[in-house]
């Protein structure tokens, strides 16, 4: 059951995680501290995870809960890209990629809203396609901080990243589908019987 409770502890942990966001930009493009970014990353991907199993074992499922977790990962994602796009890491047409599913599924949420309909239900390939892509983001991060590791976290970074890109437009046309039904349910002529 979802509560209307704010203080809880998996909301704690996805304010932490939100926390971690301008931490992480300033640590990749002020200083450089790629090191310190990478740990930054690890725990905010980590803790998207930790965040759930919280919600659930304590019985601590909230309203704003589901809203925060689904809010830190874009941040995070969106966080990490712009970074990575600024510091040569993937290239602007992989960012791109990712923003635009972004830029659908927010015109999709704002047509749902204008029938009186919140946002979708997060989707378990959605869920699964973001952990791809904070696990992808670290490695790639881990081989742009050392030369010894490049050859192998390059490689299996951007294997990730693929997988997670691949999954996570395919969750996005099943939102656009979950869109599309409940617009059409909204049309359809009420039945008097």
């Amino acid at each position: 059951m979802t509560s209307r409770r704010i203080l809880t502890v998996p909301n704690l942990v996805s304010f932490a995680r939100l926390l971690g966001v301008p931490l992480f930009l300033y640590l990749f493009l002020g200083p450089h501290a790629y090191a310190a970014a990478l740990v930054v990353l690890v725990v905010g991907g980590t803790s998207d995870w930790v965040d759930g199993y919280l919600a659930r074992r304590l019985g601590q499922v909230s309203r704003l809960g589901e809203l925060l977790d689904p809010a830190a990962d874009r941040l995070y994602i969106l966080a990490t890209l712009v970074a990575f796009t600024v510091g040569g890491v993937v290239p602007w047409w992989f960012a791109a990629a990712l923003l635009l599913r972004e830029l659908v599924l927010l015109g999709s949420l704002l047509v749902v809203r204008r029938f009186g309909y919140g946002p979708p239900p997060v989707h378990y390939l959605g869920k699964t396609a973001t952990f791809i892509l904070l696990f992808a983001f670290p490695v790639l991060l881990l081989a742009r901080a050392s030369a010894t590791l490049a050859p192998v976290a390059g490689p299996v970074g951007w294997a990730l990243a693929w997988w997670g890109l691949t999954l996570y437009w395919a969750a996005g046309v099943l939102y656009l589908i979950q869109a599309v039904g409940l617009v059409r349910a909204a049309r359809r002529p009420a039945v008097v019987t």
